[in-house]
């Protein structure tokens, strides 16, 4: 299983990146910087939650559950910290729909990692 996450999550990235650079290249006043960013930083997120929910898998399905709800609640708080810390660093000229477009990456992440752990939870048992 662990295979198939990490082959997804690298597949999201990359499509993601190419998708973000295209997308920069019909409207350059979105931040590539600031989007691929957020690409990198959600991938990691998930691979360090992956490895949080593993380590809770062996246990019981409370403590599954557990690690699910952790990982997801790290990546949230994660995600408003940085939207925090470019609101205060871009705050004369933030381009406000580059958050948007974060919230959909994070929606993609959120919703692959949510498909290939309820399928983990299901092999387990």
């Amino acid at each position: 299983m662990s295979k198939t996450y990490y082959g997804t999550v690298t597949g999201i990235f990359v499509v993601l990146g190419i998708a973000l650079g295209i997308f920069n290249k019909m409207m350059p006043e979105f931040g590539l910087v600031v989007l691929e960013t957020g690409n990198l930083v959600m991938a990691m997120l998930c691979l360090a939650s992956f490895m949080l929910v593993k380590k809770q898998a062996g246990k019981n399905a409370a403590a599954f559950v557990r690690g699910v709800s952790g990982a997801s609640l790290l990546k949230l708080m994660v995600c408003i910290v940085g939207v925090l810390i470019y609101g205060l660093l871009n705050r004369a000229n933030m381009h406000k729909p580059s958050i948007f477009v974060l919230m959909g990456i994070y929606a993609i992440y959120t919703a692959a990692e949510t498909i290939l752990l309820s399928k983990m939870a299901r092999t387990m048992q």
